[in-house]
């Protein structure tokens, strides 16, 4: 079972508690929880290919982030829930020769609208700051008019990629 680790307490539309907090290399198991909680459509928008599982290898390599080039940060059950599950993953990894970083976002259909994507991603913005990225950028679907509108809204250009057809990159200067 992972720490007792501190967090922001949040409450969803439903009442039920959430903490926000860092991702932790003890998450896997939560993480994949999570996973298995996502329609077939919310995988495909975040990984931008189907799976049909979470295998523990990649769930670890989600979690053990490298911290002087990467954060997530997660949506999870607080304490003292004994099999807490992972709603919402924000994350970001910057590229030290480029000092770009690849964002990605997913929360659970039942906690989408109610602005933890935004919360979330403004986390992610701020820390790849700190970091000293100077640029964010993330391939979205065209037809993830959800995420397209909160990048927009975040300040994000968008650009369709030629060779990729369904895609757009949207990208935010950080200088």
């Amino acid at each position: 079972m992972p720490p007792q680790l501190a967090g922001e307490p949040l409450q969803a539309r439903d009442g039920s508690a959430l903490l926000l907090r860092p991702i932790h290399p003890d998450d896997i198991a939560a993480l994949q929880r999570g996973f298995r909680h996502l329609s077939p459509d919310e995988i495909r928008m975040r990984f931008l290919h189907p799976l049909t599982e979470l295998p523990e290898a990649f769930a670890r390599k989600l979690c053990d982030l490298d911290t002087s080039r990467g954060v997530a940060f997660v949506l999870i059950d607080p304490p003292p829930v004994t099999a807490p599950e992972i709603h919402a993953v924000a994350r970001a990894d910057v590229d030290p020769v480029t000092l770009a970083a690849e964002f990605a976002v997913i929360v659970q259909r039942h906690y989408t609208g109610q602005g933890y994507g935004r919360l979330l991603l403004q986390r992610v913005i701020a820390a790849c700051r700190a970091l000293g990225a100077t640029e964010m950028w993330g391939d979205v679907f065209i037809d993830n008019g959800a995420m397209l509108e909160l990048c927009h809204s975040l300040g994000f250009e968008r650009r369709l990629l030629e060779h990729e057809p369904g895609l757009a990159r949207v990208t935010l200067a950080l200088t």
